[in-house]
């Protein structure tokens, strides 16, 4: 992990693609990206976790809350970076070998960032430290997907990720003696073989499971879809390996022709990607729902239909993203999210560490850093839910000073 000190905001982890007919950021993914983070930490960081506003926690079990909408927002935003990513630093040069070295060290990075976080968050006792976790889960499904974009075409990509919804689909139905409760399920029972002791509930469940990457993985593929939906127009697109001869690698290289379209048409362009979103996400979100009805939609387990459900609504929440700061032009507002944004891993990190140490550590026996701040700052100001609120609320804007502080500096710490 390396500290970039950089003169603009575009040598940022690299997700880069043409906006219309001119180069540059993609500024309504890095506003989605950051909204998807600040949701992150509002969510983990809440006062009092006995008092907590339904949409700030997960649903128990099936269904779904806002809550239940972040992590998968992340993954999707990840496959589209990948796409935008890719091509842009093979247009640089980048080998496909390169490629896929870049992505074995950045997720083994993350790996590792998530299993110090949760070693920390165990006391240091490996015999208890969570093996999987958000961070994990993150660096092992963009591996899974970034070799998939690498080494597949588009057909076998789509099959990919119909396959594995489908198949965890059967396993997690048909195989006889399993159901779909907690206890019951075929996943919770690999991870408690596998993992036992190193689960988010010791001996009995983790939501960030070895079977649920599987589906997980198809959260970011739909991504990497909606990536290559979007480069279209600018020319950056992914081919099949070996499919164009001229082109050796993978990824083929953004093109910008001057004088490539005029306002109108490029105007045009963009309000087709919106609708194409719109109606693909809709179109997913409608099919999550009906599959719901055999297979419910259940973030613990990640369910087929909630990744389509999930992912249907990231494509809907990315499109009018899109419409407000690419077509309309509506980007002050966002500026907040994009600090966050640009350094996201980071941030999320941090966030999570300083988050540790306030339960790890005590002001006195008996009461955790955390526990003072909250009693002596925010509970005296509002009843338990609104004070528990106000305290996570408090988090995201301490840590929004800190990717401030960060952008306005031009740090930007790549993984």
């Amino acid at each position: 992990m390396a500290t970039t000190i950089s003169a603009t905001a575009s040598q940022t982890q690299g997700e880069t693609v043409a906006s219309g007919a001119m180069p540059g950021r993609l500024i309504s993914l890095d506003i989605f990206r950051g909204m998807t983070i600040a949701g992150m930490i509002l969510v983990n960081n809440a006062g009092n976790w006995d008092a907590v506003y339904w949409p700030l926690d997960h649903a128990k079990w099936h269904g779904w809350t806002p809550t239940d909408l972040i992590f998968p927002f992340f993954l999707f935003i990840v496959g589209v970076s990948m796409v935008l990513s890719f091509a842009t630093r093979q247009a640089r040069g980048a080998s496909r070998a390169q490629l896929l070295r870049h992505a074995v060290r950045r997720s083994a990075i993350i790996f590792l960032i998530g299993f110090a976080l949760a070693l920390a968050g165990r006391s240091f006792d490996l015999h208890a430290v969570r093996i999987y976790g958000v961070l994990p889960r993150i660096a092992v499904v963009y591996l899974v997907a970034s070799v998939i974009v690498l080494y597949c075409g588009r057909r076998a990509r789509v099959a990919i990720a119909a396959g594995l919804l489908v198949g965890y689909w059967l396993l997690m139905t048909r195989v006889p003696g399993y159901d779909l409760t907690m206890d019951g399920n075929l996943a919770g029972a690999l991870d408690r073989w596998l993992l036992y002791n190193h689960l988010w509930i010791a001996h009995r469940f983790d939501p960030e499971g070895v079977l649920s990457t599987l589906p997980a993985i198809v959260t970011t593929l739909m991504g990497v879809f909606t990536g290559e939906w979007l480069g279209k127009a600018s020319g950056s697109r992914l081919q099949a390996a070996g499919a164009d001869q001229q082109h050796p690698h993978p990824i083929a290289p953004p093109r910008y022709a001057s004088g490539q379209a005029s306002p109108g048409a490029t105007r045009v362009g963009q309000t087709n990607k919106v609708q194409g979103m719109v109606i693909a996400g809709a179109l997913c979100m409608g099919a999550g729902e009906f599959w719901g009805r055999w297979f419910p939609i259940n973030k613990n387990m990640w369910t087929s239909s909630y990744v389509l459900f999930t992912g249907g609504f990231a494509l809907a929440a990315l499109a009018l993203c899109y419409w407000m700061v690419e077509i309309r032009g509506w980007r002050r507002w966002g500026a907040p999210f994009v600090w966050y944004g640009s350094n996201a891993i980071t941030v999320y990190a941090a966030s999570s560490a300083l988050a540790v140490l306030s339960v790890k550590h005590y002001v006195r026996p008996g009461l955790t850093y955390k526990a003072w701040v909250y009693r002596n700052l925010f509970a005296p100001l509002a009843e338990p839910m609104n004070a528990s609120a106000l305290y996570a609320s408090a988090y995201v804007l301490a840590f929004l000073v800190l990717a401030w502080v960060m952008h306005r500096n031009k740090i930007f710490i790549k993984i």
